[in-house]
């Protein structure tokens, strides 16, 4: 719930040209708490058992308090709508689905979903298997983190050297790298392959996220980010689960293998798809968001 109204409050807050930059900023600042809040937690827990649970429930008031202390209304003034449930969200379906390059990255980036968490699975049963400890494994999940946070920063000079085509096919084509592992077996080598992808995910955000902003009329912002955040949410179990599946049937190369055929059919979609050779800039969609879906 919170996430599909983020989208609409995303807008509201943020002038479209500085919708990049922005959501570039909330990547980092995820990625560097999702680095961090293991080894907080952690002492905490160490403290009081109760005590990590005691800190997530003030830092969520806070959270709360401070949203309701913002004075930017988050939506634009208009009448409620009445429609059925089932109605509302089919409304957001079709406005997805009928504009081109808001459904080819839903689906591609959906799909990417599927790569990256059955690989982070991968590390940790080859870096068992090869005698690492569970802090060794901890630092390599933590190092792909890390790198998303150093991406959020190097994200103004990546979309200022490439258009916005470029930064998308950016993101699909660096899953490929998993291919390293083929040659090289060894779980130092597997973690430092996806590493380019971490530096690129906060681009590729800026991109595909600010377009959906902007291209979005606001009364369909949650609808449509609903529609979008399901399919990431049905597709990414699947990754850990056939992962598994193939490292526990198969050799640990067959299961990169795989992962690495689905990157190289995801970036051969993107480069061939004509939605994303057509991809504008943010700077071309201000004032866009009311505008009829593109045939």
């Amino acid at each position: 719930m919170f996430a599909a109204a983020q989208s609409g409050a995303f807008r509201a807050v943020v002038p479209t040209p500085q919708l990049p930059g922005a959501v570039a900023v909330v990547t980092g600042r995820e990625a560097a708490v999702g680095v961090a809040s293991p080894a907080f937690g952690g002492i905490l827990f160490g403290v009081a058992r109760a005590l990590p649970f005691l800190v997530h429930a003030v830092l969520y008031a806070v959270s709360a308090a401070v949203l309701l202390a913002m004075r930017t209304p988050f939506q634009e003034e208009r009448e409620a709508d009445r429609s059925a449930l089932r109605t509302r969200l089919a409304e957001g379906v079709r406005f997805l689905w009928d504009h081109p390059l808001l459904r080819t990255c839903a689906l591609l980036f959906g799909l990417a979903n599927f790569i990256g968490p059955g690989l982070m699975l991968a590390i940790v049963v080859i870096g068992e298997a090869e005698g690492l400890t569970s802090g060794q494994v901890g630092l390599l999940l933590s190092a792909f983190g890390a790198c998303v946070v150093v991406g959020s920063f190097l994200s103004p000079l990546v979309r200022g050297r490439l258009r916005a085509r470029g930064v998308l096919l950016l993101e699909l084509w660096t899953w490929v790298g998993c291919a390293l592992f083929l040659a090289w077996p060894n779980v130092y080598v597997l973690t430092a392959s996806i590493l380019p992808t971490a530096l690129a995910i906060p681009s590729t955000d800026s991109v595909v996220h600010s377009i959906r902003y902007a291209l979005t009329p606001d009364r369909l912002q949650g609808r449509v980010g609903s529609v979008w955040i399901t399919i990431g949410l049905l597709i990414a179990p699947l990754g850990p689960l056939l992962a598994g599946l193939l490292l526990d049937a198969f050799s640990e190369r067959t299961a990169i293998a795989v992962f690495a055929a689905c990157g190289l059919a995801l970036a051969l979609w993107g480069t061939l798809s004509p939605s994303l050779r057509a991809a504008p800039s943010v700077d071309e969609l201000v004032g866009v968001g009311t505008a009829a879906p593109a045939r």
